[in-house]
């Protein structure tokens, strides 16, 4: 594409009709876009739209779809093409910083996330100069430039907070603090400078305190990974200012919105969390500003109110004093019984109340309520910050706390006794307080793993949880009833197992609760429950102690994902696999009806997939009813293709990419069942399958290859009769995976299918070509993983066809072939093959070669005969070779590049170990023995001499083992 003013308008064009809201109009423009997004020339034609166009809304979305561009396609993939041609990679690095610096903040923001992903690929060898020129603009005074370097600077360093130790981490990290600490410490100490200067300007206020909070998160993320030298030195510049704007207040700084946190509450919860790294990672050299920090922080909490938009602020404010509490050398701060009952009454308890605006949140916005409160993602609400202290005290003063906190409990539950319908947030408040105080240990998958012993949980679950469960209506109190099923949810593994199973039926009737919080904690607690563990590790909770509640369960689950606001709930979704996966046949009865509304929630959130879990919990579901319904009952596999068919042929068209890699999976499923041919339903699609566009997307590549692994498993007569002009298609998806570092592996099952599956005939007069391609690329990279996919390929075609066979097309590729690959891959490499399977079929492959191909009795090929078994029996022995050359380490470990959809496995959909020679051989050793005892009747005293002078004595000693097993004897 041409930097043109046609091309420059067309593009326009185009932009504005992705914004269009019609999918008619939106979608064959976001295809196009997607069609020349591999030209070159096409990203700086979005640059130059963001640069010059006159239309303010075709900039900004320029300025993304140029972002969502660079995610895409900037890193480069080994083995696959790169994406954006060099000359535009050059003019992006040169333009990109400039051009971010001079735009608007709005599409500033989106220019600096794309110079963070071209930097994480390409800084600090590919792009030296980006340091420098950020630097250099701090010069400029101007902070509208300033801020941009900032934020650059901070999506560029923010990595460095959660990167594992590497020397390369270190490398650009002391190279970054070389080019950036001094000037962004003179940048630091002229702001605050500035900001007394202008202490009056509200608007100059605004843009500085903007940068003093991008200078505070890039001192986090540089000081994150060790305490470099430059800032131990530079302390007290730091520390000190960062002391007096804690302790700062300027009216003209204080915003009026209550829930929108403003530039001064922002500044103090970054320095607050910056006090918090250095008191738990660099506490001795913090030592002698540590109490001034307390005593700051303290003040800041007792000082601050209860607005929403102090919540960051309070809550990084208690998480400093938890670091703090925790540590044995700051104890005696918090050793007097007075400091502790003030912690508790002016930090803890009022932070734990639930104020107006968590009701609003848990009536109007209860999505994020429950993400906050059920995944932890809580971690800046007061209450997890109030929780976290209290667990931070307890590790010191358990007694004491608990103490003071029984007392605090009691009173709150009595207020809420004398009328509970105006004081139910103090029980609220009691019970969450229990919970904090309860907890030492908890994991998202087995709940509480530690309780405080002071705490009686069943007496107070018993008491106090569950008369809320049992009253008649499920609508009243609902923040109550929420709280007393997470209760049973967090404290699962404490409550005893009777008390659970008297809560399951008032779980199961809580799915019916119009508050949707209520209801979603109910399906999420059902489902924790249907996966504890009981003795010989089988469900605690079994099929027959919930078969009084089937129908019920079922009934109300479904019910619950009509109810308004979950209609794509994924807590509710995955208690529906956990039940089926938990009662089994018991589910039977219920699945016509069961399958029907799947199909129709299917058909619904195709049209527009938004909730990854929710659509794989689905097809989890759907996977399971048809395992559990054709194990019974083998035949019903054609009802539930009538079902879903319909279905899978609009995701198939439509083109719906989220949901076609989990449709090949369940369409493997199905096909596995079928016994016999395949139907002419799947027969039509097969042709489809081949084509190279589907094969474009690494997320199908994986389920694609099953199934098509099980059409050569059920049909591969079909195919060599009705369909063998697909058969060159079929090794050119081979051709092309086995040319993939990433795929080759995929490429090895297809290939094996094919081999083991096809009648010889139909491929014969493709085996050369296919041998040929696998030397091609043994030769170009030769990589662990081709090596063990390539061993067990040679030995199942070697195991199919005779090694005899194996042997004539080696060497009709090139004469003495045959000896190379025994000597340089067979022998040596033949120890690095892992799986039960993988190694009995080279095993009895192997065993072929040394027992049925005469050239290794009586060529050049003899003396590699002893080498040979050794290195079987080797196989038989010897540990496993699982080391990797150090270049390929992280070879295999793709990820893909930006956004795709990338391939999630269905674990109900898990495909049966297959192994080709099982019915064969049973015992691999046992048949060494015996086809050695053959090999041996017929040509008498050979193999014992050939084994006298060069097998070593260990090998010979297991050897013998194998003999006397086998009741055999050599000749």
């Amino acid at each position: 594409m041409e930097l043109s003013d046609a091309n420059l308008q067309t593009l326009t064009e185009y932009l504005k009709k992705t914004l269009d809201p019609d999918p008619a109009i939106r979608r064959p423009a976001e295809k196009f876009l997607e069609s020349v997004e591999g030209s070159q020339n096409y990203p700086l034609l979005l640059l130059t739209l963001l640069e010059k166009s006159q239309e303010n809304v075709i900039k900004v979305c320029a300025s993304v779809t140029f972002k969502n561009y660079i995610k895409r396609n900037w890193r480069i993939v080994e083995d696959e093409p790169n994406k954006i041609c060099e000359s535009d990679r050059i003019a992006i690095k040169a333009n990109i910083v400039p051009l971010m610096l001079s735009s608007p903040e709005q599409i500033q923001k989106q220019l600096s996330d794309a110079i963070s992903i071209i930097g994480r690929e390409d800084f600090p060898q590919k792009w030296p100069d980006l340091l420098t020129e950020m630097v250099n603009r701090f010069q400029s005074g101007d902070f509208h430039v300033i801020n941009g370097v900032l934020r650059t600077a901070h999506s560029l360093f923010k990595r460095y907070r959660h990167e594992f130790k590497s020397n390369e981490l270190w490398t650009e990290i002391k190279l970054v603090l070389d080019a950036f600490a001094l000037p962004l410490t003179n940048l630091f100490k002229a702001t605050i400078e500035l900001c007394s200067t202008h202490a009056n300007d509200a608007s100059a206020l605004k843009v500085l305190f903007s940068s003093l909070i991008l200078i505070a998160k890039l001192f986090y993320s540089l000081n994150f990974q060790d305490l470099p030298e430059f800032f131990e030195d530079n302390m007290e510049t730091w520390m000190t200012n960062f002391h007096s704007l804690l302790t700062l207040d300027n009216k003209l700084l204080q915003t009026d919105d209550e829930e929108e946190a403003g530039l001064l509450e922002l500044l103090k919860s970054q320095i607050c969390d910056n006090a918090a790294l250095y008191a738990q990672k660099y506490d001795e050299e913090f030592q002698p500003y540590l109490p001034r920090f307390v005593t700051a922080i303290w003040n800041l909490l007792v000082t601050t109110g209860q607005e929403v938009k102090y919540d960051l602020l309070v809550s990084n404010a208690i998480q400093f004093l938890a670091s703090v509490c925790e540590r044995p050398h700051y104890k005696h701060l918090f050793e007097d019984q007075n400091t502790l009952t003030s912690i508790c009454e002016k930090v803890i308890v009022p932070n734990m109340e639930f104020r107006a605006a968590d009701e609003e949140a848990f009536e109007d916005n209860s999505e994020e309520y429950i993400r906050r409160d059920l995944e932890g993602s809580d971690i800046d609400t007061r209450r997890r910050a109030a929780c976290d202290l209290v667990r931070g005290l307890c590790k010191f003063f358990e007694g004491p706390v608990t103490g003071i906190f029984s007392g605090y409990v009691n009173s709150m539950l009595q207020e809420y006794a004398k009328n509970p319908s105006v004081n139910w947030k103090h029980k609220d408040a009691a019970i969450y307080l229990v919970t904090s105080l309860a907890s030492k240990a908890q994991t998202q998958k087995h709940g509480i793993t530690q309780a405080n012993e002071l705490v009686n949980l069943t007496e107070f679950f018993v008491n106090h949880i569950q008369p809320d469960l049992k009253s008649a209506s499920v609508n009243e109190f609902p923040v109550l009833k929420a709280d007393g099923i997470k209760y049973i949810m967090i404290f699962r593994n404490q409550v005893p197992k009777e008390q659970l199973l008297l809560s399951i039926p008032l779980l199961i009737n809580h799915l019916q609760a119009e508050s949707i919080v209520v209801h979603t904690y109910a399906a999420h607690a059902l489902e924790r429950l249907f996966t504890m563990r009981g003795t010989n590790n089988t469900t605690l909770i079994t099929a027959a102690e919930m078969a009084p509640f089937v129908e019920v369960l079922l009934t109300n689950l479904f019910k619950a994902l009509t109810l308004p606001g979950s209609s794509e709930n994924e807590y509710i979704m995955k208690a529906i696999m956990r039940s089926f996966s938990l009662l089994q046949e018991s589910i039977i009865p219920y699945i016509p009806s069961v399958i029907t509304q799947l199909t129709q929630k299917l058909l619904a959130v195709s049209k527009n997939p938004s909730k990854p879990h929710f659509n794989h919990y689905m097809f989890e579901s759907i996977c399971l009813s048809i395992r559990i319904t054709c194990k019974a009952n083998p035949d019903a596999v054609g009802s539930f293709e009538e079902a879903l068919f319909m279905v899978f042929t609009e995701i198939l068209q439509n083109d719906v990419q989220e949901f076609i890699p989990y449709v090949f999976q369940v369409m493997s499923l199905l096909l596995e069942m079928h016994k016999n041919e395949i139907p002419s339903s799947y027969m039509a699609l097969f042709p489809h399958l081949l084509q190279p566009v589907l094969w474009e997307r690494t997320g199908n590549i994986p389920p694609l290859v099953r199934l098509l692994q099980a059409y050569l498993e059920r049909g591969a007569n079909t195919i060599a009769s009705a369909a063998a002009d697909k058969i060159p298609g079929l090794l050119g998806v081979f051709q092309k995976l086995i040319a993939s570092k990433a795929n080759d592996h995929q490429g090895f099952y297809l290939l094996n299918s094919i081999i083991e599956h096809m009648p010889p005939g139909s491929v014969d007069q493709y085996r050369k070509q296919i041998f040929i391609l696998l030397f091609q690329r043994l030769q170009n990279s030769k990589t662990t993983k081709f090596i063990k996919s390539f061993l067990v390929f040679i030995n199942l075609y070697c195991v199919k066809y005779g090694a005899l066979a194996l042997q004539e097309i080696f060497d009709s590729i090139q004469p003495k072939m045959f000896g190379m690959v025994l000597e340089k891959i067979i022998i040596p490499e033949i120890q690095k093959v892992s799986g039960q399977v993988e190694k009995k079929i080279c095993a009895v492959g192997i065993t072929k070669i040394l027992t049925e191909c005469p050239p290794m009795m009586d060529t050049e090929y003899t003396k590699l005969w002893t080498p040979l078994l050794q290195a079987l029996i080797g196989l038989f022995e010897l540990p496993e070779d699982d080391t990797i050359p150090d270049e390929e380490h992280f070879i295999d470990i793709e990820d893909t590049p930006g956004y795709q959809t990338a391939f999630s496995q269905l674990a109900f959909a898990g495909k049966k170990e297959h192994d080709p020679v099982g019915q064969m051989v049973n015992n691999p050793r046992i048949h060494l023995a015996q086809s050695l005892h053959k090999l041996s009747t017929a040509c008498p005293g050979r193999v014992p001499s050939m084994l006298s002078t060069s097998l070593n004595a260990e090998a010979l000693q297991y050897l013998q083992g194998y003999l006397q097993a086998a009741s055999v004897t050599l000749l």
